[in-house]
């Protein structure tokens, strides 16, 4: 009895000493935790709880930037009343030919001087168009570019941007050379536009209305034979308009002879281009003297971008 109650109380002693050093392990790990969360910024409003266990939440990223989104008095009249509004731009489409008739957004200095992110490449259909928008698969194999309206490069300030030039209600069929080519050199001048004139309304899309080249795809999407771009600087002190119509093939003319009057591009496609404003002055006429181009893009076009297999 003496040996059990000796073996007893060692191993009570062993006990305790063991509880009090895993009493003070939990304690240095409590107070390490402590200070990890008070500097890290870690809390409770962080959890939420499912069932007996404590998940985080994952928050979302915010975006870097925003850009306004265009008001519906600076949209163009829509022949077919199927408007689809994005976070950043605003289309009307036409079921009949599967692309959209016009797309519509700002473009700012503030925007474009924001590092760009990566550029996503998910092009997907639209779920927001009512009878459903043409597919990928629809380009596939037919020589066609999947050609954008709203350039993701003037929405690389944000990935949600970015991927939402991605749908296809915002791509057309374009000649690979073209996109690549003088639509892509339209683009970029009307960047530095941008940048030079601190904010620009844009409006993009396909002539449709004087026929069409051919249709692709399951869903008969319409190959255009040329489109348009419609730009207007409403910042003082210079108010001014201009406009391209480009046939959709290579070119190697300069940029500035596809220059026309807005009011041209009217009369073409029967879309009323700001009606809400008064902006008949920078509608009727322009002027080249105003709008600089970039010569070193047009030879790039000519010596590479044109040559591109």
């Amino acid at each position: 009895m003496a040996k059990f109650r000796q073996n007893h109380q060692s191993a009570n002693n062993n006990s305790g000493g063991m509880i009090t050093k895993v009493g003070i392990f939990a304690a240095l790990m409590g107070g390490l935790f402590f200070v990890f969360n008070y500097f890290t910024g870690g809390s409770k409003e962080e959890e939420s709880k499912e069932g007996e266990f404590s998940i985080e939440v994952e928050r979302p990223k915010e975006e870097v930037f925003e850009l306004e989104l265009i008001s519906d008095e600076m949209l163009p009249t829509s022949s077919s009343n199927e408007i689809i509004k994005r976070s950043y731009y605003v289309l009307s489409y036409s079921e009949e030919h599967e692309q959209a008739e016009w797309v519509a957004y700002k473009l700012t200095k503030a925007s474009i001087q924001v590092p760009n992110v990566d550029r996503t490449n998910d092009f997907r259909p639209d779920p927001k168009v009512r009878k459903g928008s043409a597919s990928p698969k629809d380009y596939y194999s037919t020589g066609y570019d999947r050609g954008h309206l709203v350039p993701a490069g003037d929405m690389a300030f944000s990935k949600r941007a970015m991927t939402e030039t991605f749908y296809m209600s915002n791509i057309s069929p374009q000649i690979r050379n073209f996109n690549g080519g003088i639509w892509r050199e339209l683009e970029e001048n009307v960047r530095n536009w941008a940048y030079r004139f601190n904010e620009l309304y844009v409006v993009s899309g396909p002539v449709l209305n004087t026929g069409v080249r051919e249709r692709i795809g399951g869903n008969k999407v319409a190959v255009p034979d040329q489109y348009f771009k419609v730009i207007l600087d409403v910042s003082e002190p210079e108010l001014k308009g201009i406009a391209f119509l480009i046939p959709n093939e290579i070119s190697t003319k300069p940029l500035n002879e596809f220059a026309v009057s807005i009011d041209e591009v009217e009369k073409l496609t029967g879309i009323d281009f700001f009606y809400y404003y008064d902006t008949e002055a920078y509608e009727s006429s322009f002027d080249l003297s105003l709008w600089e181009f970039d010569d070193k893009k047009y030879e790039k076009r000519l010596n590479n971008w044109n040559r591109r297999q």
